[in-house]
């Protein structure tokens, strides 16, 4: 028997803009993309490549001023909602119990002046306001459990800056869950924890989404946590997807420039890879003045004439795997003598 994956979230054509004073920027073009139920998909890319932004166009959260355009499609149950159209109400009935995230920074997204179980009871009313106040609590309770939050009846009485940056995120990921969401968008939800707690909380992710059988997009630019955690991968350089594909193929052959150069930037611990990093010279560009071509040409080793003025579409290079690049790495003669040129 064939088993057919059921798409949960279908983004297609989505683009955001923002006004700026030098005049509107695109921090997400045209960007296309699905994920099925149950899996787990990692977003990477550096800083200012378009990843938060994409996951606050699919939560609804775009600051004021900002236009999108495109679809994302969220199939829950037998129908489906185009989250690019829904008003603040319907969201309000959708951001939480269907789609959830977990912030990267807890301090900053937690009240300061309210408990930590009053804020995840406050998440759990907000879509079930008939539940008596003894059965949202025992809710809270069990989600601060669910979470690996020691002693939760006493972390529930506490305030945010009573708890360890580990336990803060802990309760963010309890409230996020807390109403069983179908998707879990969590933004960079390691950042100024240590290496020990990073592992606990990519572990507490991945088994809370088997457990509740949640789809998780996990938004980062640390390749070894998305080794950990995901099925797939999607790589984003200045708002567009350069490539993607599964995780075990990104790792082993990946295929655009951007892509092969972040994992040579990544530390490794295998006796064949002990080689001096390379980091990418040069910054992302600059959201209003955009180089024409390809984005990464000003910084690519590898790039061509065509580069500079064709900006190349994303396409197939091996099954499953597709690359927008016109210098695709598998064709590049001895890359890691001419990457250190």
């Amino acid at each position: 028997m064939i088993n057919v994956m059921t798409s949960l979230l279908e983004v297609s054509g989505l683009t955001v803009e923002l006004p700026t004073v030098a005049g509107w920027v695109r921090p997400v073009n045209e960007v296309s993309l699905r994920i099925d139920a149950g899996e787990s998909l990692g977003l990477v890319g550096e800083s200012g490549s378009g990843k938060t932004m994409l996951s606050l166009a699919v939560m609804g959260l775009l600051p004021p001023g900002a236009r999108v355009s495109g679809e994302a499609t969220l199939t829950a149950e037998s129908s489906a909602k185009n989250l690019t159209t829904l008003t603040e109400r319907q969201w309000r009935d959708v951001r939480g119990s269907e789609v959830s995230m977990v912030f990267q920074e807890p301090m900053t997204s937690l009240n300061p002046v309210m408990r930590a179980g009053a804020q995840i009871e406050e998440a759990i009313r907000a879509h079930q306001p008939q539940l008596r106040a003894n059965e949202a609590k025992r809710r809270t309770i069990e989600a601060l459990r669910r979470a690996a939050v020691p002693e939760p009846e006493i972390r529930a009485e506490q305030f945010p800056h009573q708890l360890s940056g580990g336990l803060r995120q802990r309760v963010m990921i309890a409230m996020a869950l807390a109403a069983g969401p179908r998707l879990l968008i969590a933004d960079e939800p390691t950042t100024a924890l240590d290496v020990t707690v990073q592992a606990s909380i990519i572990e507490l992710i991945r088994d809370l989404s088997r457990e509740l059988r949640a789809s998780v997009i996990l938004i980062t630019h640390n390749m070894a946590l998305v080794a950990s955690l995901c099925n797939r991968v999607i790589v984003m350089y200045a708002g567009s997807i350069v490539e993607e594909g599964p995780t075990r193929a990104i790792f082993k052959n990946p295929q655009h420039p951007y892509t092969w150069s972040l994992l040579r930037s990544m530390p490794r611990v295998d006796e064949k890879e002990k080689e001096r990093l390379i980091s990418i010279k040069g910054l992302p560009p600059d959201l209003g003045k955009m180089p024409p071509g390809c984005k990464f040409h000003p910084r690519c080793k590898f790039r061509v004439d065509r580069c500079f003025t064709d900006e190349p579409p994303l396409e197939e290079v091996d099954p499953g795997q597709h690359a927008r690049c016109w210098v695709l790495m598998k064709n590049v003669t001895n890359p890691e003598a001419q990457a250190q040129t």
